[in-house]
């Protein structure tokens, strides 16, 4: 039996790692320094140094419990000079320690890691470990996954009993980021506000991420347990018209921290985007996701290539819609979205029309009708680092339909911040990488405001990151009390 699975994950090596790349891999540790789960875990996790023992050692990377790390945000292969894809590797040898791992303690033994270094790790675990991906029933890990997190809860709690600060900190906005700093802080002692504009907490997390990746019973439980904590959530209260930001520290808040996300849609300027039957992609989740009773057509178009254009193709099928297509105007190694996400929506039936741009939205008595498009050549890359497209003239061609969702870019809507906080070019804040504080002394931010969009994993590490710098803050500058 031994030999039949060594044997097996020989075949897998095989299949996926390209060996002239891996002879020129430099083993220059960037998959490693840019891993947010590395940084959350410490020494617990190195995806350089498990990819080489995968390649050395299959059947010991099968019984280990660093083989279930992975969290999927593609951070490595992003900044991987080879562009290994490394998640993909580790998912196929997680798929096969199933068989392994007959006792499941390595899973455990993970699962365990998690709660005690990662916040909101039944959110991480629903949506960025995707224990179904291995053929794991994610139920049954999300259960398993809660009752060691209330274990850990009941001995942190006894610990925190000991560390109680006078100190108050405001968190503006509910997202992961916001939850994280909002869970660290409250952990530590410190009194905690979160304000929400929304009517629920949750932020991005409750707006858009559809049902399968994240059941709301899941997000409830974790926002019961923060306010189990003690921390004060505030929805329906928008900063910058209920209460002013400066009121803030009138109030007696010593630090802020900002995590609104990414919640304004950038409008695409094009002929025929008041057509009845054209939505906003954050619209339309927005709505699926309160039970709304939304109109969903029959052949959908999708215009983007970001996570929220597969979230929102995929939801479509789901809907009922017959049909649900993508265009993006580069090719699909250039699309924002993660492989995998890319991966499974074409499993799911959507279609996806690259190096395809849309010129007009064609209309008929008020309501969308067609959308013309045009074919794309890609040039030399532009800023951004992408190869730039061209449109090919006389390439035009029409695409019958009924809904186009605008998926083609978020931005914070930061209106509501004074003017010592310094903004970047693309209207994100500028921060210290290090310690997360803004230009303005005392104020925080992370997650997407400070990335533009990102994954649910990388808004917890900024969120993680920015409690420690505002508890630092608040000791040195005699604040917590």
């Amino acid at each position: 039996m031994v030999a039949t699975k060594t044997i097996e994950s020989k075949e897998i090596l095989e299949e996926l790692l390209d060996t002239e790349k891996l002879k020129y891999c430099f083993e220059c540790g960037i998959c490693t320094s840019c891993c947010p789960v590395a940084e959350l875990l410490g020494k617990d996790y190195n995806p350089r140094q498990l990819l080489e023992k995968t390649i050395l050692d299959p059947e010991g990377t099968m019984v280990s419990n660093e083989i279930w790390f992975c969290a999927w945000c593609y951070s490595c292969h992003r900044h991987c000079p080879q562009a290994l894809k490394l998640p993909e590797i580790f998912l196929r040898m997680r798929a096969k320690a199933v068989e392994y791992q007959q006792h499941g303690e390595p899973l455990n033994s993970a699962l365990r890691k998690i709660v005690q270094n990662i916040p909101l790790p039944l959110i991480a675990t629903a949506a960025c470990f995707h224990p179904e991906r291995a053929n794991l029933e994610k139920k049954k890990i999300l259960e398993k996954m809660e009752e060691l997190y209330l274990e850990h809860l009941k001995q942190k709690k006894m610990e925190r009993a000991q560390q109680v600060s006078e100190g108050k900190v405001a968190v503006i906005g509910s997202g992961p980021a916001g939850l994280t700093v909002a869970y660290e802080l409250s952990m530590k002692g410190y009194g905690v506000t979160v304000f929400e504009t929304l009517p629920y907490a949750g932020g991005m997390l409750r707006k858009c991420l559809p049902e399968s990746r994240l059941p709301k019973e899941i997000l409830e439980k974790e926002i019961g347990i923060i306010k189990d904590l003690g921390v004060e959530i505030k929805t329906a209260v928008t900063i910058g018209k209920d209460v002013n930001f400066s009121d803030l520290w009138r109030y007696g808040y010593k630090a802020i921290f900002v995590g609104v996300g990414a919640h304004k849609s950038q409008h695409l300027k094009i002929e025929g985007a008041d057509l009845q039957g054209v939505v906003h992609a954050l619209d339309f989740l927005w709505n699926i996701n309160l039970g709304g009773n939304t109109d969903v057509g029959k052949k959908v178009v999708v215009i983007g290539g970001g996570n929220v254009a597969v979230d929102a193709a995929k939801t479509a099928l789901c809907k009922g819609a017959n049909e649900a297509a993508i265009l993006y105007r580069r090719s699909k190694e250039e699309m924002p979205a993660i492989p995998w996400e890319i991966k499974e929506a074409e499993e799911a039936g959507v279609k996806i029309e690259l190096l395809t741009a849309p010129k007009r939205i064609l209309g008929e008595n008020g309501r969308v009708k067609a959308i013309e498009c045009i074919r794309m050549r890609l040039d030399e890359p532009d800023e951004s680092g992408r190869r730039k497209p061209i449109p090919i003239e006389g390439s035009e061609f029409a695409v019958e339909t009924d809904m186009v969702i605008f998926a083609t870019g978020e931005t914070p809507d930061l209106g509501f911040l004074p003017s010592q906080v310094e903004l970047n070019e693309d209207g994100t804040i500028w921060v210290n990488p290090l310690t997360m504080e803004t230009s303005l002394q005392g104020v925080f931010a992370g997650g997407d405001v400070v990335t533009g969009p990102a994954t649910v994993i990388e808004a917890i590490r900024a969120g993680k990151c920015a409690a420690r710098s505002i508890d630092s803050y608040l000791r040195l500058s005699g604040r917590e009390t």
